[in-house]
């Protein structure tokens, strides 16, 4: 298509563009202009960040704001929500604002980079990195030339470059609220709960930017979750597809007598896919995840073999519902990637007898349905984190018999939760060994494991799967899933 019906005159030579966060996205952003020409400036409100792009014209977001309407465009990373400042400035001037995705789809559909990528989108609350890693390995078995990217892996803009025919492509709500010219080959919304609801502002705003993952050929739901299913019928997508863990009818995808079956896009009308015992995630969580996937890979013409195959070898990521080890016939799992209650959920429901381990910042999200569904799973909890008081509460309201430690620390400043919560005998506090030679994420853990232990018996799981992020304690979750397996392994003996 011609350069200007994607927009590109904005970023071309000539133009002035605005590109906000200094990070990873904002490097790929600023790579990915250089080519093109345009007057650059990049704002960030860490100058330390800043000094390490040289070779470009900086700014902080006061000048950002100020000299707003010198701008053609504001090329923003995924994070920095609506009400930013910078951007709010943008919106108010009129001055479009992209999000790197939003760059990438608009230079890809121009040719930029070749002949235009066929896009299979993945969003949802839980499950979007396994369901993108299952959908790649499903592309890759049947032969197609595929990229993974997006929330998992290298931004899309970094791939580009690379041979592809398809793109895997993990999108957050964050990615795709900046991307609303997104009309992807396939999409698919997984499930839809509480989470960021700080960033949106409402649950229908965060719902809204979830649904823009069904505006191109292909709309994929997941039919078990009423929120996601009550996207399709209004889905713009001309195919609608839903997934479930029963029986599907005509159009769908799901289960029969032990097998994923393909009642969509079969030519027969009905093929079976692949054993649902071949799928490594545990619980329903997993049976829906390669659910999702087949249906976005069978939506690209991807072989029945190839789904069988790529299932039979697909082992979950770092984090994601990972056994670390098994000591005195109980197994740790980190599920450090169980970053909202929804996914905590999941993760729980998978295991029988649970001691789980939760708090962190839960993000305006609510625990309390959440607790009240797998209370009967847990047999102790183990809570960390700014907002644990919020995951006692709830525990005892719906689970007042489960024992629960708070693992405090002497830099908490939220311990006043305590009190509001100890009302039982079943709840104590353990405090941090105060050892200034080790880490306090260390120190955490290894306390947390330490009170895990004395509450689980043989047959039972620990179970990281925090329901809020992480970022109160840690440098993010795979820094605090690091230290629950080096906790629970040194407690093992098995290092």
């Amino acid at each position: 298509m011609p350069a200007d019906s994607a927009g590109l005159s904005l970023v071309s030579a000539g133009a002035r563009v605005l590109v906000t966060g200094a990070g990873v996205t904002g490097r790929a952003v600023l790579n990915a202009l250089a080519p093109l020409g345009p007057e650059v400036t990049l704002c960030d409100d860490n100058p330390t960040a800043l000094s390490g792009y040289p070779d470009v014209a900086t700014c902080g977001p006061a000048e950002a704001v100020a000299r707003i309407g010198d701008y053609s465009v504001v090329v923003t990373s995924p994070g920095f929500p609506p009400d930013n400042p910078v951007l709010a400035a943008a919106a108010a001037a009129g001055v479009p604002v992209w999000g790197d995705v939003e760059l990438a789809w608009r230079l890809d559909a121009a040719g930029h980079y070749g002949p235009p990528r066929r896009w299979l989108v993945v969003t949802g609350t839980n499950g979007k990195t396994t369901t993108t890693s299952m959908l790649h390995a499903m592309l890759l078995a049947g032969g197609r030339r595929a990229q993974v990217c997006g929330n998992i892996g290298s931004p899309v803009l970094d791939v580009l470059g690379e041979p592809a025919e398809l793109l895997a492509v993990e999108l957050s709500s964050f990615q795709l609220h900046w991307a609303p010219s997104l009309r992807p080959e396939a999409g698919a919304v997984l499930n839809i709960a509480e989470d960021h609801l700080d960033w949106h502002g409402s649950m229908a705003a965060y719902t809204a930017d979830k649904a823009r993952a069904l505006a191109g050929r292909v709309a994929v739901v997941g039919m078990d979750d009423a929120p996601a299913a009550a996207l399709l019928g209004a889905a713009p997508a001309p195919v609608r597809v839903g997934f479930r863990l029963g029986e599907p009818a005509a159009g769908e995808v799901g289960v029969v007598d032990g097998m994923l079956v393909d009642r969509a896009f079969a030519e027969a009308g009905s093929e079976a896919l692949a054993p649902v015992s071949s799928i490594s995630v545990p619980g329903p969580v997993g049976i829906l995840d390669a659910l999702a996937a087949a249906a976005l890979a069978r939506s690209v013409g991807v072989p029945a073999e190839a789904i069988a195959a790529a299932l039979a070898s697909f082992r979950v990521g770092r984090h994601r519902a990972e056994l670390v080890v098994v000591s005195d016939g109980i197994s740790y799992v980190d599920d450090s990637k169980a970053t909202n209650p929804h996914a905590a959920q999941a993760s729980v429901l998978a295991y029988p007898r649970v001691v789980w381990v939760a708090g962190g910042l839960l993000k305006g999200a609510s625990i309390d349905a959440t607790v009240a569904r797998i209370a009967g799973h847990l047999v102790g909890a183990v809570l960390i984190g700014r907002d644990r008081g919020e995951v006692a509460k709830a525990l005892s309201r719906h689970a007042p018999d489960v024992p629960v430690v708070h693992v405090e620390t002497g830099e908490d400043i939220n311990m006043q939760v305590i009190g509001e919560t100890a009302v039982s005998p079943v709840t104590r506090v353990t405090r941090v060994a105060d050892e200034s030679d080790k880490p306090l994420s260390s120190r955490v853990m290894t306390a947390v494991v330490a009170a895990a232990r004395e509450l689980a018996r043989p047959g039972d799981t620990v179970l990281l799967a925090p329901a809020g992020a992480s970022f109160d304690q840690f440098s993010g979750y795979g820094a605090r899933g690091d230290a629950f397996a080096a906790a629970a392994r040194a407690a093992a003996g098995s290092v």
